[in-house]
């Protein structure tokens, strides 16, 4: 766990301006693994400072060699993959089988599509007697949250350098590991001196003050609305760019012609992903009333076999949640169900059978969910699914739109033209029909306070990019 104690400014490993210590703890075992340095303004002041000294030169250099860049960190992120699945088994949790194919191999899928975005982007593309023309943003603050470390870690990064920007990364307290990983990626790779920075620390300190920094000329976030809001709020003073990823409430229609034994088994599967903290999760099934009772059956069959137990096992597929806070938030939230009057399929509050350490939820089904009770409209962010009754197709869209969120959302028909005009009417920024594979070039990104600005791919490149337009172009 090298650098733990040191944060990554200007090209070098340095120690931070007024040591102060946050305990990493792993949530599977609840020992503490090592010591990470937390950063302050000050730090940041270092930090965007190199930034803003790196850029003009890296603003300049061509896409080419940015593209070279990028297929260099590829490579050495493949070689080091292995690690980085450890790491984040370590820092968050998740299962090494998991984290090994599901976590770790995203920061290669993402890698790959930005590379393939890159041979083909016009920087410079005439429209008529006018240039368009595709400039970096400039010095941009990244800030990045612990659910899925290299997923978000490579979705900013990556494309604020291929755009020629340079930026200050904050990762996650709770997830550093990964993040310290991926600067030795990056310094191996030869990123110029500043143009990559990372200072760890605290959301409402490191975090806030680059949001508010004056020569910082774009912010990214990741994280929940509560603190999207904040951070907003702290950029508006210098009328900087602002990008968001927050909070989701997805809801997966099961429309009366599906195949309930596939589409249930696999919403839960989903729901559960990463221990149910993902933000883009279907965490509300929608069901026919008719077919309500045969749902909560093959949901109750599916969350019961789920094996939890030590990360480091091959055969653990739900790890726990990321700490303490994230515990005892999951457990008050399937209490409130509980109260609120939804029927309690399996799991429930307290610690899984067998399981005396560690911060693991059990799997939790709840059963005629009514819109407006909390587990239906808050975000939970652990393995609980909320089954919801509907009545007919207008009514099922309708509870699929009634809550403040607007991510993803999820349709299950045997008519595929059926399930697209269903999608249709869907408030969210990505609806995945019949459960596709994933498209790492596909925009990702919320409507409402699901956020603004979308990741992935070439949308994702868009987002460090100022678009110029120069009129009178001649042609050469």
């Amino acid at each position: 766990m090298a650098h733990l104690e040191q944060f990554y400014i200007g090209g070098q490993w340095v120690a931070p301006t007024a040591p102060q210590w946050h305990t990493l703890i792993d949530p599977a075992t609840e020992q503490a693994v090592g010591r990470l340095a937390m950063g302050n303004a000050a730090d940041v002041d270092r930090a965007v400072a190199a930034a803003r000294q790196a850029w003009p030169a890296w603003a300049n250099t061509t896409a080419a060699e940015r593209l070279a860049l990028l297929q260099r960190v590829l490579a050495i992120y493949q070689r080091r993959q292995d690690e980085f699945a450890e790491a984040m088994r370590v820092e968050m949790g998740a299962p090494i089988t998991f984290s090994r194919q599901g976590q770790a191999p995203r920061g290669v899928l993402h890698l790959q599509a930005l590379i393939e975005v890159m041979q083909r982007f016009a920087f410079e593309r005439p429209q008529g007697s006018t240039l368009l023309r595709y400039e970096p943003v400039g010095v941009c603050g990244l800030i990045v949250p612990w659910n899925w470390p290299v997923n978000q870690i490579v979705v900013k990064v990556a494309p604020a350098l291929a755009a020629g920007c340079a930026m200050v990364l904050k990762p996650s307290e709770y997830s550093p590991l990964s993040s310290l990983l991926f600067a030795e990626v990056l310094d191996e790779a030869g990123v110029p001196p500043g143009v990559f920075n990372l200072v760890s620390g605290e959301g409402a300190v490191v975090g806030a003050a680059l949001a508010a920094h004056p020569d910082v000329d774009m912010v990214s976030f990741t994280g929940s609305t509560r603190a999207g809001i904040e951070v907003a709020r702290a950029a508006a003073g210098t009328v900087k760019r602002v990008a968001q990823e927050l909070g989701g409430k997805s809801a997966n229609l099961l429309l009366d012609d599906a195949d309930f034994e596939q589409a249930v088994s696999r919403g839960v599967a989903a729901c559960f992903t990463n221990s149910g903290q993902s933000c883009s999760i279907p965490t509300r099934m929608l069901v026919p009333q008719a077919r309500h009772a045969e749902a909560v059956a093959i949901a109750r069959r599916c969350a019961e076999a789920y094996v939890l137990g030590p990360t480091e096992a091959a055969d653990t597929q739900l790890g726990p949640l990321v700490n303490r806070v994230q515990f005892e938030r999951v457990q008050r939230l399937i209490r409130l169900g509980m109260e609120e009057g939804a029927q309690l399929v399996c799991g429930g509050p307290g610690l899984p059978p067998g399981i005396e350490r560690g911060y693991y939820a059990r799997p939790t089904v709840f059963a005629g969910v009514a819109p407006h009770m909390a587990i239906a409209q808050e975000e939970v962010f652990g393995p609980v699914l909320a089954i919801m009754p509907y009545q007919d197709e207008a009514h099922a869209i309708a509870i699929a739109n009634g809550t403040p969120y607007g991510l993803a959302a999820y349709v299950q028909s045997a008519d595929h033209s059926r399930a697209q005009r269903v999608g249709r009417a869907l408030r969210a920024g990505s609806v995945h029909l019949n459960y596709p594979p994933a498209d790492f070039h596909a925009p990702f990104g919320g409507y409402r306070q699901s956020g603004n600005g979308r990741e992935w791919g070439e949308h994702g490149l868009l987002e460090y990019l100022e678009l110029k337009a120069m009129v009178g172009y001649t042609p050469r």
